[in-house]
C-alpha cells in the first residue's frame, strides 16, 4: 500500500489489516451508543446498530469510480497476500475494540451497551471497496455465520461470476443500481471496466436463483441520476427482488471533490421517487427514515424485520 494513501487512511479513522482489509467505526454506532439514535438498517431491518462491524476485505480494489463514491479513490494496487478469513475477522474485531475504547465509562453510554458492542453480531461488508474481489469472499461469510453473525453484503453487480459461483451467500444481499440506462451509468459509475453495464444486467437476471434475500439499492444524487423512474422500475421487476431501497446520496468523504451539497437530494424528493416507482413493481413504502435520505420499498407480505 502506497504510504500517503496508508496515511490518509489512518487520519480518516480507518484501522487496517494487511493492507487490504479494513473497519471503520460508523456515524450510526457512535449515535446508538451515545444519543439512542440508530442506524436505518436497524429500523429497516432488526440489526443492532451498536453491534454491528463496518469492513471492507477489499478496500484497495472496485470496477467504479463513482462520483457520489465517499471512497478515496485512485490509490488501487494488486494484493500479493491476502489474509485468510478467520484471521481477517478477528483482526478487525479487535480493532474495533480499541475504537470503541473511549465509549467506556462515557456516562451517556451504558455498559450494557458498550459490552455488546464489543461483541458485534452484524456484519456490513460495505465500507469501501468491492468485497466481492477479496478471493475468499464465500469462505468470509461462511465464518461470520459459523460465530452467529448476520451478514449484509453490497456489491456493485459487475461480478456475476463470483456471485453465481459462491458457496455462502450473505444473510441479506445488496446490488446497487445507480443508473436507469448504460448512458447515466458510464457518466455516473465511471466504470473501469468496458462491460460494466452488460455485467451488471447479468447479475439482474441471476438474483432470482441465489437463494438468500436480496434488495436494490438505488443512491441517486440530483442532478446525476435522479431522473427515468420508469427505466429504474424495469430493471427493479427484471431483478425479481422482493425490496428496493432508493438512497440519498450524502455530501460526505471523497465525493466532496466532485460534487455538491446541491447534489443532495431532501427526503421528499427520495420519497417522491418511491412513490413513482412503486406502484410499478406492486411494491408499497413500508419504512422511511428521514434522517437518511432513505425509503424502503417492499412487496406486499414482504416482512424486511426478518434477517434470515
Amino acid at each position: 500500500m502506497d504510504e500517503e494513501y496508508r496515511k490518509l487512511l489512518l487520519k480518516q479513522q480507518y484501522r487496517l489489516h494487511a493492507d487490504h482489509a479494513a473497519v471503520k467505526l460508523c456515524h450510526w454506532m457512535r449515535q446508538s451508543l451515545l444519543h439512542g439514535r440508530n442506524c436505518y438498517k436497524q429500523d429497516f431491518y432488526g440489526i443492532k446498530s451498536h453491534r454491528c462491524l463496518q469492513i471492507s476485505p477489499a478496500i484497495n480494489q472496485c470496477e467504479h469510480l463513482c462520483q457520489f463514491c465517499w471512497r478515496v479513490q485512485g490509490h488501487d494496487f494488486d494484493v500479493q497476500d491476502w489474509a485468510e478469513p478467520s484471521e481477517l475477522l478477528d483482526a478487525l474485531i479487535a480493532h474495533q475494540r480499541k475504537l470503541i475504547t473511549g465509549f467506556n465509562g462515557d456516562p451517556r453510554c451504558s455498559p450494557e451497551m458498550y459490552q455488546e458492542a464489543r461483541d458485534p453480531d452484524m456484519v456490513a461488508l460495505s465500507l469501501a471497496g468491492e468485497p466481492v474481489l477479496y478471493p475468499y469472499i464465500s469462505e468470509l461469510l461462511e465464518e461470520c455465520h459459523r460465530r452467529g453473525m448476520t451478514t449484509f453484503l453490497v456489491t456493485n453487480g459487475v461480478n456475476p461470476e463470483v456471485l453465481e459461483g459462491m458457496d455462502t451467500l450473505p444473510r441479506q444481499l445488496y446490488v446497487t443500481v445507480a443508473a436507469p440506462n448504460e448512458r447515466v451509468y458510464k457518466e455516473v459509475c465511471r466504470p473501469k471496466i468496458p462491460d460494466g453495464w452488460a455485467r451488471l444486467m447479468r447479475t439482474l437476471d441471476l438474483l432470482p436463483s441465489l437463494d438468500t434475500r436480496k434488495v436494490v439499492r438505488h443512491t441517486l444524487a440530483k442532478g446525476l441520476n435522479l431522473c427515468n423512474a420508469e427505466q429504474y422500475a424495469a430493471l427493479d421487476r427484471r431483478s425479481g427482488v422482493d425490496m428496493v431501497e432508493p438512497k440519498g446520496y450524502v455530501f460526505v468523504g471523497g465525493s466532496r471533490q466532485r460534487l455538491s451539497l446541491a447534489n443532495m437530494p431532501s427526503h421528499e424528493e427520495i420519497r417522491d421517487f418511491a412513490q413513482e416507482i412503486g406502484p410499478m413493481l406492486d411494491m408499497d413504502i413500508v419504512r422511511e427514515k428521514p434522517d437518511s435520505r432513505v425509503v424502503l420499498l417492499a412487496k406486499p407480505g414482504v416482512d424486511p424485520t426478518i434477517v434470515i
